[in-house]
């Protein structure tokens, strides 16, 4: 089992301090990834629900700071030697997806091939407006996008033609340091849990009871099947569990790594957190880094 750390860009570690001291500590007690989140903007009084509370409202306000997460995980690289840098996630149609290729293949190559994209379908529509995106249209634009990606980061002459990008022979370099970027789809739908088998590297269930989070396990893995995929190479990625036997069970299921939240106010309030998680769990489960 891997372990990481979820909501990092967030709190304390929006400082350059903070993010360092974060990044550092996580890195020496032996955390596996940092995984960000991403929202360039948030309109005031926004209606649409946020799907991951009770409130329908994100934790927080609608001021605070979220870094954009490539820059932020930028930093963080060259803090770190091992550590992986993931979104988790970023909300791809809102992307251009050459540029974005670009930007990741470059992050990629200068952290030694530590880049993990998790990306997702987004659900604030107000922001949507703001950026002149159709949120209507945001699944397939997501779906189309993820091909992108991965014409552009392999291939010595990318070409591609779908209904929200069109290109030939547009070459682009550098390359990714690794063969090509694993990309991790994010999301508590069936929707989602369907795009990560037929389409993804990896998928990440938003929210859930365990046994939703199960369901959504078999309907990705079912979905892979279908694509003519192998459902075993799916790397399933969970939210925080408070108990070992809790992450064990994970384990049972397939699952290759849990988050926990790096929140914290100071870099001794990370040690005594994230060291005690380390020493209460991680250090009884094998955790692999």
């Amino acid at each position: 089992m891997r372990f990481g750390i979820v909501f990092a860009n967030t709190g304390h570690a929006v400082t350059p301090e903070g993010a360092a001291a974060l990044a550092t500590i996580a890195e020496d007690l032996g955390y596996e990834s940092l995984w960000t989140v991403e929202h360039v903007v948030v309109p005031a009084d926004y209606s649409s629900t946020y799907p991951y509370s009770p409130t329908g409202r994100m934790p927080g306000t609608e001021d605070a700071p979220i870094p954009d997460p490539l820059v932020w995980l930028t930093w963080c690289a060259a803090h770190t030697t091992r550590i992986r840098l993931a979104t988790g996630i970023l909300i791809l149609p809102q992307r251009n997806p050459v540029v974005l290729a670009k930007e990741t293949a470059t992050l990629d190559l200068m952290s030694g091939g530590r880049l993990t994209l998790g990306v997702g379908v987004g659900w604030l529509a107000e922001e949507f407006d703001v950026m002149g995106v159709p949120f209507a249209e945001r699944g397939a634009i997501t779906d189309e996008y993820m091909q992108v990606l991965r014409v552009l980061w392999q291939d010595a002459e990318p070409t591609f033609s779908g209904r929200y990008a069109n290109f030939t022979r547009a070459r682009m370099h550098p390359k990714p340091a690794q063969a090509t970027i694993p990309i991790v789809v994010g999301g508590h739908t069936k929707a989602a849990a369907r795009r990560a088998g037929r389409l993804g590297d990896g998928f990440f269930p938003g929210r859930g009871q365990p046994e939703q989070i199960d369901e959504l396990i078999d309907v990705a893995r079912a979905a892979a099947v279908e694509a003519g995929r192998d459902p075993d190479a799916l790397e399933i990625t969970c939210g925080a569990m408070p108990d070992v036997d809790a992450v064990k069970r994970l384990a049972d299921r397939g699952v290759a790594r849990v988050v926990v939240p790096g929140f914290g106010t100071s870099a001794e309030q990370y040690k005594q957190l994230l060291g005690a998680y380390a020493d209460n769990i991680m250090s009884k489960v094998g955790a692999e880094v």
